[in-house]
């Protein structure tokens, strides 16, 4: 017996287009002779909706597509569509209006409806905003002549709670344990599990561990494609019941295969290749991913960014490049008085590295303006910040402009160490529609940056680009390190603080100087205004200052080491 995985990649809220491409894959299903075809958590809407879910109107017309896709489909195949349901029992039992679910298509009518059980409430996650959770797992039978299987439907969380893999349990229910006692022969899993850094391998080790646990055969198809600050990675696989991964679709692309089930067996058969542990090309082709289809989605064609001549706007360019093409790609160099030859130099050469087209505006006439007008309430002052800070917002209206005028997207290029202490500029470096690298430590952007010139086979950054210090060039000779740690330090204070949540002590305990430890504290929680007025910024770690960072302004924050409490 046959069963198809279709990795697709929808855009949430276009409906018709969704279906379309779920109809698309139906008939490729039914022309390799699959018997069912699987196809990622709500894959008709797109995940995730949001508030969209709060429209009736929204719910209806997914409701009269899947009727039409029941119709549309070809006869004799089995199609597995995540959707939303309604919950007929809230209003008299109570409980949120709508299920998170899977229904199975079969010659013209709806065969089954599977709801999820597991709703995820953190991080990214916020499904019991909006879905009731389903009261009990299910199971599609298939008989026919010469088939009879049981088919195990779960949906995304109901596969990530295994007590022995984590070590601990997150939900008093585990879906998939609940199946083994309804003698399934295989478990398939419906996903859109956005990607962070080694996630990929982590999920195939899981899946690996529970197929094995209880053996059983599972096959899990996941959404891949941008969708806002969200990353879906695809890397769809099958298991069999052993652990052995059996199949492996592609990472950050759609994709589409048939596997076999052996009734036999009752087992599924083939062989893959080993998941690539290469971390700079997962992070490479999720962060092209991102921007391509940010920019696809929301119907740009175009791509514009300052170019500095420093490393994260090297980067930033390089990765626009790749998204869109270098023909649709538009750098501008906006040097003042204190730029430096190199930085244009520097600057014209990764252009010309990358083949992206150009602009130069000078801004010191447009400095020399704004000091003129300010000097009557500035008149009794020292030049400090505020000036140095303006000429970032020049920058950032002359981007803003060209960006309006021709109807592109403005890529900002702050990297994650500089969004964590608020070293950027708001209404300055910070203006864009997407931050490509907000998710990026300083770090990394040196490591990848490089990777990428190894990887590419010629220097794409210009290796004076990858050795200069770090500088945002606003006054004489500056330098970052002026103002911060070094980035190694700094770095690795922030990976401790933000996504370990390391206490000062801990932190102090590593070896790091309880001083810098105490500015770094400061920092992060003074910028959390500027953080909050941030365009989105592509997800790529397992903690981003994104839809799942929720920390108030007003507030006091973490104690430092000094402090009494």
């Amino acid at each position: 017996m046959k069963i198809a995985i279709a990795q697709l990649n929808p855009t949430i809220g276009d409906l018709e287009k969704n279906a379309q491409m779920i109809l698309k894959s139906a008939e490729i299903a039914a022309a390799q002779g699959a018997l069912v075809l699987l196809t990622p958590e709500l894959s008709l809407c797109g995940y995730p909706p949001r508030d969209l879910l709060n429209y009736p109107v929204f719910v209806d017309k997914m409701n009269h597509l899947i009727e039409d896709l029941a119709q549309k489909i070809p006869q004799n195949l089995i199609v597995c569509v995540g959707t939303v349901t309604r919950n007929v029992a809230a209003t008299k039992q109570g409980g949120k209006e709508l299920f998170n679910s899977v229904v199975a298509l079969y010659n013209g009518e709806i065969l089954a409806e599977f709801h999820k059980r597991l709703l995820p409430t953190y991080d990214v996650f916020d499904e019991d905003r909006y879905f009731e959770a389903g009261h009990e797992s299910q199971v599609l039978v298939i008989q026919t002549d010469r088939v009879n299987l049981r088919i195990g439907v779960t949906i995304c969380e109901d596969l990530w709670n295994d007590e022995q893999f984590w070590g601990k349990r997150s939900y008093p229910i585990n879906p998939l344990a609940d199946l083994m006692d309804k003698n399934v022969d295989i478990v398939v899993n419906l996903s859109a599990s956005p990607y962070s850094l080694n996630k990929p391998g982590l999920r195939r080790s899981m899946l690996s561990y529970s197929a094995s646990r209880y053996q059983v055969p599972i096959l899990y198809v996941n959404q891949v494609g941008g969708n806002d600050d969200l990353i879906f990675d695809g890397h769809s696989l099958a298991v069999n019941k052993t652990g052995k991964v059996v199949a492996q679709l592609q990472g950050f692309k759609s994709d589409f295969q048939v596997l076999t089930f052996d009734q036999k067996q009752q087992d599924l058969l083939g062989d893959s290749q080993p998941l690539s542990e290469d971390e700079n090309l997962e992070i490479w082709s999720a962060l092209v991913l991102g921007v391509q289809d940010y920019a696809r989605k929301c119907g740009f064609g175009q791509i514009v960014l300052g170019l500095s001549g420093g490393i994260d706007s090297a980067l930033v360019a390089a990765i626009a490049a790749e998204a869109i093409g270098p023909s649709e790609v538009l750098g501008v160099l906006m040097p003042s008085p204190y730029s430096s030859e190199h930085s244009i130099t520097d600057a014209l050469q990764l252009a010309q590295n990358l083949g992206i087209q150009t602009q130069t505006l000078a801004i010191g006439d447009l400095m020399s303006g704004f000091d003129r007008t300010l000097e009557p309430l500035f008149a009794q002052t020292k030049p400090g910040v505020a000036e140095e800070n303006i000429q970032s917002r020049i920058r950032g209206n002359l981007l803003m402009a060209i960006a309006n005028k021709f109807g592109h997207l403005l890529l900002s290029t702050g990297n994650k160490s500089e969004m964590a202490v608020g070293y950027c500029t708001l209404y300055g470096d910070m203006d864009g529609g997407l931050a490509a690298i907000a998710d990026v430590p300083k770090t990394r952007v040196y490591s990848l940056s490089r990777w990428l010139n190894q990887h590419s086979g010629k220097e794409l950054i210009p290796e004076h680009i990858l050795v200069k210090p770090p500088s945002a060039e606003l006054k004489p000779n500056q330098c970052d390190q002026d103002s911060l740690p070094d980035y190694d330090t700094l770095d690795d204070i922030l990976q401790r603080l933000i996504h370990d949540h390391q206490s000062p002590e801990a932190i102090a305990e590593a070896g790091h100087d309880p001083a810098i430890i105490n500015k770094v504290l400061h920092l992060v929680k003074r910028a959390e205004f500027k953080r909050r007025q941030a365009p989105p910024g592509l997800k790529i770690t397992s903690r981003a200052f994104g839809t799942g960072w929720r920390m108030p302004i007003a507030a006091k924050g973490i104690p430092s080491l000094t402090s009494k409490e």
